[in-house]
């Protein structure tokens, strides 16, 4: 049973990767089948943070890193969830050089909440120094210095892990409702979107929505189908020729093979390739007409021509004859008494 629903699950995640417009994708990140299903922490450094942009960026990095050893990773799937930290300078001295050095030791302060309601899940304090050059090495330097994998980090995480799995659970009835509500509005992605949410781990939610979400997707994919194959024939009436059906086929293909209108849709499909093999058949027997048609009349014409400049060869003789026959016989016998040949 559990594994019949996961095949399900996966059917599920190919209309949400590819059906969902209202997503607002990062250009560096792809979204993949699983990046649903389960809890993701999304870095995040505050625009407010008084940090160097090289040293946010290698904080982001850092905080990217704990979420993923802990099989945690953020996505743009579900960017509720966020992982944030603080910087708070302790300490700050200058080394003499040369070079001449920054020292700074510093607390930072790791957060795991809820970005949407503003709410904080766990929070830990790491303490840290870093040496630098400049005021910005100083701070990669002891971002750097943070140890991703230790036990207090652990439990950071795992505290953070059991409040979202809470959250899920008093929030169940109340995601279920709301993808009912867009369901019955007829937006059927995002409903797929809102239930796919639900991490795994949430067992007992997680199985409610994949029902449901089920039941979205057969209305979704007879709807889009009923849709696709309404347009096809429409594109068919209309063009019942090559080019019409070409789009009309396109239509058909993207019609899934699981709606209830896919024995129509491959009933017309038999129709336009019939007509079209048909029609090709009709154009190779009326171009071979033609060109036996052409044959005869290029032979006729050559024939004609040659006809006709018989008659012009005997119209000319006819002239001859007749200035022959007005010719005096005696003009000739004349010459011919002056010829003695030997």
């Amino acid at each position: 049973m559990e594994k019949n629903k996961k095949i399900t699950m996966k059917k599920i995640y190919l209309i949400i990767c590819f059906g969902i417009h209202f997503i607002n994708l990062n250009a560096q990140e792809v979204l993949k089948l699983d990046d649903f299903g389960k809890i993701a922490l999304n870095p995040y450094v505050s625009e407010q943070a008084k940090l160097p942009a090289e040293a946010k960026a290698q904080l982001e990095i850092k905080l990217k890193q704990i979420a993923s050893n802990y099989g945690m990773a953020g996505s743009v799937a579900n960017p509720r969830f966020i992982i944030t930290a603080n910087i708070s300078i302790t300490t700050k001295d200058i080394i003499p050089g040369p070079p001449q050095q920054i020292a700074q030791n510093m607390d930072i302060t790791l957060f795991i909440g809820d970005a949407i309601e503003n709410k904080i899940f766990s929070n830990i304090v790491i303490s840290s120094s870093g040496v630098g050059t400049n005021e910005n090495k100083a701070f990669i330097d002891a971002i750097k210095q943070i140890n991703t994998k230790n036990n207090k980090i652990e439990a950071f995480l795992q505290e953070a892990k059991n409040k979202i799995i809470a959250y899920y659970s008093t929030q169940c009835d109340f995601i279920n409702q709301k993808a009912v509500a867009l369901k019955q509005q007829e937006k059927y992605s995002e409903a797929i979107y809102t239930l796919a949410q639900i991490p795994e781990v949430c067992k007992e939610c997680y199985f409610k929505a994949l029902n449901e979400m089920a039941v979205v997707y057969d209305l979704k994919i007879n709807v889009d189908g009923k849709t696709r194959l309404s347009e096809a024939n429409a594109i068919w009436s209309a063009n019942p020729n090559n080019e019409g059906a070409q789009q009309a086929i396109n239509l058909i293909m993207q019609i899934n093979p699981q709606a209830k209108c896919y024995s129509e849709a491959t009933s017309l499909l038999k129709t336009i390739n019939e007509k079209v093999i048909a029609d090709e058949k009709e154009r190779l027997r009326k171009q071979e007409e033609y060109e036996k048609r052409q044959q005869k009349i290029d032979a006729e014409n050559s024939k004609a021509e040659a006809e006709l400049e018989k008659q012009r060869i005997n119209a000319y003789r006819e002239v001859a004859v007749e200035y022959a026959k007005n010719q005096p016989q005696v003009v000739y016998r004349n010459v011919y008494r002056n010829i003695y040949w030997y």
